[in-house]
C-alpha cells in the first residue's frame, strides 16, 4: 500500500450494524480525495443542510406518528371497499412503500395514482388519500376534484397550499404536517401519517410496526452520519463505489419501492441519472440488454437490495445469478442487505441507507444536494395553463 492511500473494504462481506451487510470489493483510496470526512467541506457543499434533516429522521418518524393521536375519521373500515393513494414524486413513494407493506396484510385492496384523474372503478366506497407535501401539486388536486365528483372519502395530507383549502371545500379532513422542507426530505411527516389514517380507520393496526421503525433508523444512524469515518460508513463506501458511473439499483418484493425511492434520491440529491428495476420481472427481459452490450454496461454501478434472512428460496437463487452475471458486465456490483424487526422497519433501514448515499454522491460531485431548479421551472411553466385555479372552481360546483 502506497502512503498516500487508505485500505477502504474487503473482498468479502462487510458487516455493519445488525445484519447489516455490503458487498464490497478491495479498493484504494488516496487521502487527499477523503472529502467525505471533511466536515467543513460536507457543509460547505451542502449549503441547505440536507444531510442534517436526514439525520433527524428516527425523531422525524416519532413526531409524524403524533399526528395520529388527535385524528378521528367519520368512517371506518366498513365504509371502504378500496383505497387510492394520490401523490407524485416524494409524496407518491409513500403510497408506494404502503401498497407494498400491506400487500399480504391488508384486506383492502390499495392503488397508487400519479396522474390527473383516478381509476373508473373509484366510489363512494373508495378511501382517497391524498398526498402533496407543498399542497400545491396539480396532478393531486386534480385527482382530489375527480374524487369528489365520485364522493369518495377524502383525506388530505400536506403542509398547507390549495390542499388544505381543497380540503375546507369539499368538507374532508386534512391531516396539517409540517412545513418548509424538501418534500422529498418529509418523507416521515407523508409515510407515516398515511399509515395513522389507515389506523384510524381499522384498515391495519400500525403502532408497533412504526415503533420498530424508530428503533432502526436510531440503531443504523451511528453508522451512517457524516461524523462517522468512510472507512466505516456503508453510505459513504457506497457513494464512493458509485461515484463517475450510473446506479442501476434492484428490488423485490417489499423492496421494490426502496429501489425507486434510491433512485429518485440519485436524481434529485445526487442530480445524476439513475435507474431502477424490480425482480423476478427483470429476469424475463432486462438481463438480456445487460448481456449484449458490454461497451454500455460498464459505465453502470449495479445496487442489489436484499434480505437473505428472509428472501424465498427462487428469489435468492435469481438474485445471486444477477449477481453473478453483472459482475462480469457493470463496472461495479453493490449488494445491501436490510435489517430490522419486521417488515416496515427492514424497509426504512434500506431508504435510510440509500437517503445518506445519494447526499454522500452530492458532495463527491460537488453539488448541493438541495436544489431542483429544473422541476422549479417545469412546474412553473404547466402553472402558466391556470389548471388549479379552473380546478378549485370545479371542486365549489361539485361540492
Amino acid at each position: 500500500m502506497h502512503q498516500n492511500e487508505v485500505f477502504d473494504g474487503d473482498v468479502i462481506f462487510m458487516r455493519t450494524a445488525g445484519q447489516q451487510k455490503v458487498k464490497t470489493k478491495r479498493t484504494f483510496i488516496p487521502r487527499s480525495e477523503k472529502m467525505l470526512d471533511d466536515l467543513k467541506k460536507i457543509s460547505g457543499i451542502d449549503r441547505s443542510g440536507m444531510l442534517a434533516t436526514v439525520t433527524g429522521f428516527p425523531e422525524q418518524i416519532f413526531e409524524s406518528w403524533e399526528y395520529r393521536k388527535g385524528l378521528s375519521l367519520p368512517f371506518g373500515k366498513k365504509d371502504i371497499d378500496n383505497i387510492i393513494i394520490a401523490g407524485l414524486g416524494g409524496s407518491a413513494i409513500s403510497g408506494d412503500i404502503i401498497q407494498s407493506l400491506l400487500l399480504d396484510e391488508a384486506d383492502v385492496p390499495i392503488w397508487v395514482c400519479r396522474e390527473y384523474g383516478i381509476p373508473a372503478w373509484a366510489s363512494e366506497r373508495t378511501l382517497f388519500i391524498a398526498l402533496s407535501y407543498s399542497g400545491n401539486t396539480e396532478e393531486t388536486l386534480s385527482a382530489f376534484v375527480e374524487a369528489a365528483r365520485r364522493k369518495c372519502r377524502i383525506v388530505g395530507v400536506s403542509s398547507g397550499g390549495k390542499l388544505r383549502d381543497f380540503c375546507k371545500i369539499a368538507g374532508a379532513t386534512h391531516v396539517a404536517i409540517r412545513p418548509n422542507l424538501q418534500p422529498r426530505a418529509a418523507t416521515a411527516y407523508l409515510l407515516f401519517p398515511t399509515l395513522g389514517i389507515l389506523d384510524a380507520a381499522g384498515i391495519w393496526s400500525a403502532e408497533d410496526a412504526v415503533i420498530k421503525a424508530v428503533d432502526e433508523t436510531s440503531s443504523i444512524r451511528g453508522l451512517i452520519r457524516m461524523e462517522t469515518p468512510e472507512a466505516e460508513n456503508p453510505a459513504k463506501q457506497i457513494a464512493r463505489r458509485i461515484y463517475g458511473r450510473i446506479p442501476q439499483i434492484y428490488g423485490h418484493g417489499i423492496y421494490a419501492p426502496i429501489a425507486r425511492r434510491w433512485r429518485g434520491q440519485f436524481n434529485e440529491n445526487s442530480k445524476v441519472v439513475a435507474r431502477d428495476d424490480v425482480l423476478p420481472e427483470c429476469n424475463h427481459n432486462d438481463i438480456v440488454g445487460w448481456s449484449a452490450n458490454p461497451e454500455k454496461t460498464r459505465d453502470f454501478a449495479v445496487i442489489l437490495l436484499r434480505d437473505r434472512d428472509n428472501e424465498a428460496p427462487a428469489m435468492s437463487v435469481r438474485l445471486d445469478y444477477l449477481f453473478e452475471m453483472m459482475t462480469s458486465v457493470a463496472g461495479d456490483v453493490i449488494e445491501v442487505d436490510s435489517a430490522g424487526e419486521g417488515k416496515l422497519a427492514r424497509m426504512m433501514h434500506l431508504m435510510y441507507l440509500g437517503d445518506f448515499a445519494s447526499n454522500y454522491l452530492a458532495v463527491l460531485r460537488g453539488v448541493d444536494p438541495s436544489p431542483v431548479d429544473i422541476i422549479i421551472g417545469l412546474k412553473k411553466k404547466v402553472g402558466e395553463l391556470g389548471l388549479v385555479d379552473r380546478l378549485q372552481d370545479e371542486l365549489k360546483n361539485i361540492c
